[in-house]
């Protein structure tokens, strides 16, 4: 192509009849060419995008997903009644698992129901919602392809904030007052070139250009210094509050073509219509403005800025586009979070079809039933199911059991399920029923050297949470891995049984688990409340098998030695 041009040049050159007017032909198809690479270039962009997207699907669905996604540590809370203990977050966790949000607000979402249960009418809102996503694979798949990497983007909380704020400066009084001393600044810069080619005697002495010059210098220059604290912190708080808009306008864009029949859809839809242009248009204005204040630190623009004012230009123009769009951010972002924390749960129903809704009921004393229950972060191939009766009219099941027979995995399932369940999402389960309950667990407390802390001691202070949970508004689940092993056989037991005694006594139902089978003991003491089931293994050509099924009553045996001498200890 630029050989075309500079043939072209030659001939206009060479031959008087053939006009230089003729380079334009290869510059427009220069042009033409850079437009229609750049497309292409987006396209096939998005194509790998989209594959990449589908790759992931396949990954999950092989169970080689772990460390591929988002795995939200940011989210994990070691003091949260279960987020550590259930594998919420962090690499191979729940959240890396449902997460397909691309921005930082849909992942907030997530996390957030995954954190706190919803109530039933609202769990069962989300439900529908995501039954109706289910199918609608366009939409997931186009919302996916918009980003590479969502693990940075807009802060929503910085962005809604910002949003709210009061005005700093008043931008219809200010607005026509820069642009006087921008014409003012315009036309002293003219003076000024007028000056220097005085000065090199290329044109005749300009009258009045000296004063123009330096009213138009000692004008702006005041502006500038009178307003800059205000300017300087309009340009700060945009700055730290909009990375990434164009993001979340493409998100908002494509949300926006969708029409949706569940309730709680359509709700979320609903809020983003607005009189003038939609929230997408909004925000990709809002970028630009960004934009156009970050090209403040162009050299060429710090050299002219006293006389086009262009920071106050932009500044003044970000406060105008605050005082009117400004306070619907906050919605805005709320509806996007929630669509993509819904899409997310849609894509998991969709790779796992036979998982169903669970029935949460509204009322009703603690219970919780499932059948064929599993872990969803096991493969479905190798998953083991199992049935699970606790309310009536067993509150408590005394969980024995060999070393890696599937006992702690059993209160993780549960645990799980019921984060799931009472997030809006499907189970792994051929059917659930629960009441609305509130889950705590002691699976995976450790100790702390900074913190002074022993095993033990952080142990009990998480069941003296979970008894303080029993004050709230709902029943609590109680999951609790090797009630107090870490002190002697006889303080475990009385410990043990006051425990479980005090948080039946408080309405709660739950799992624990035990390898001092005098803990078993427990069940006899409470009746009816509480069932002994367990968890076994055998010896087959020398080598300790599970088959991880839970079934009734104590378990007989200990494998502790035959693993001890399986790892070449002599015993």
């Amino acid at each position: 192509m630029a050989g075309a041009a500079v043939a072209v040049v030659w001939a206009a050159l060479t031959w008087a009849s053939f006009s230089i007017a003729w380079v334009l032909a290869p510059a427009a198809v220069f042009t033409a060419l850079l437009v229609l690479q750049d497309r292409l270039s987006r396209g096939a962009e998005l194509r790998r995008r989209a594959a990449a997207y589908f790759e992931r699907g396949l990954a999950r669905l092989e169970g080689n997903w772990a460390g591929s996604g988002e795995p939200g540590d940011r989210y994990l809370d070691q003091t949260h009644p279960y987020a550590q203990d259930l594998d919420l977050f962090g690499r191979g966790s729940l959240f890396e698992l449902l997460s397909t949000a691309r921005t930082r607000a849909g992942q907030d979402t997530l996390a957030h129901w995954l954190l706190a249960p919803a109530e039933p009418e609202v769990a069962r809102a989300r439900q529908q919602a995501v039954e109706e996503l289910r199918p609608r694979l366009d939409l997931r798949e186009d919302l996916a392809a918009l980003a590479e990497d969502a693990r940075s983007g807009v802060d929503p909380e910085l962005l809604s904030a910002w949003g709210e704020a009061p005005p700093a400066l008043d931008t219809r009084r200010l607005g026509a007052l820069v642009w006087a001393l921008t014409a003012a600044g315009v036309i002293g810069f003219a003076a000024l070139i007028a000056l220097l080619l005085e000065s090199a005697r290329l044109i005749r002495p300009v009258p009045g250009a000296m004063e123009a010059f330096l009213a138009a210098l000692l004008a702006n220059g005041y502006f500038l210094h009178r307003y800059r604290v205000p300017l300087a912190a309009i340009t700060g708080a945009v700055d730290e509050a909009a990375g990434q808009l164009k993001l979340l306008s493409e998100v908002l864009r494509r949300l926006e073509r969708e029409r949706f029949d569940a309730p709680l859809l359509a709700q979320l839809r609903a809020s983003l219509d607005i009189e003038g242009d939609p929230p997408s248009r909004r925000l990709a204005r809002l970028r630009r403005l960004v934009e156009n204040l970050d090209s403040r630190d162009n050299v060429l623009v710090r050299v002219m800025e006293i006389f086009i004012l262009w920071t106050p230009h932009f500044a003044l123009r970000v406060e105008h586009w605050r005082r009117h769009s400004g306070p619907a951010v906050r919605r805005w972002l709320r509806a996007v979070g929630e669509m993509e924390a819904l899409g997310s749960l849609a894509s998991h129903a969709f790779e796992h079809p036979e998982d169903v809704f669970p029935e949460i009921a509204e009322t009703g004393g603690p219970f919780l039933e499932a059948d064929a229950v599993a872990h969803p972060l096991i493969p479905e191939t190798r998953a083991v199911r199992n049935d699970v009766r606790l309310g009536e009219p067993a509150r408590v099941l005394i969980v024995s059991g060999s070393n890696m027979s599937g006992k702690s995995t059993m209160l993780r399932t549960l645990g799980t399920n019921t984060v799931l369940a009472q997030a809006g999402a499907p189970v792994r389960a051929r059917r659930m029923r629960l009441a609305p309950l509130a889950c705590g667990a002691s699976i995976r407390v450790s100790d702390s050297l900074q913190g002074g802390i022993s095993r033990f001691y952080a142990e009990i202070l998480r069941l003296r949470q979970i008894l303080d949970m029993t004050a709230g508004g709902r029943p609590v689940l109680f999951l609790i891995d090797e009630v107090l092993h870490g002190t002697n056989s006889h303080d475990r037991r009385i410990g043990a049984q006051a425990v479980v005694r005090e948080l039946v006594a408080r309405g709660a139902v739950g799992l624990i688990t035990t390898h001092d089978l005098a803990l078993a003991e427990i069940a006899g003491e409470l009746g009816e409340l509480a069932a002994n089931v367990h968890f076994e293994d055998h010896v087959e050509n020398g080598q300790i098998r599970f088959d991880y099924a839970m079934r009734p009553g104590v378990v007989q045996k200990s494998n502790a030695i035959e693993l001890m001498r399986s790892v070449g200890l002599r015993i």
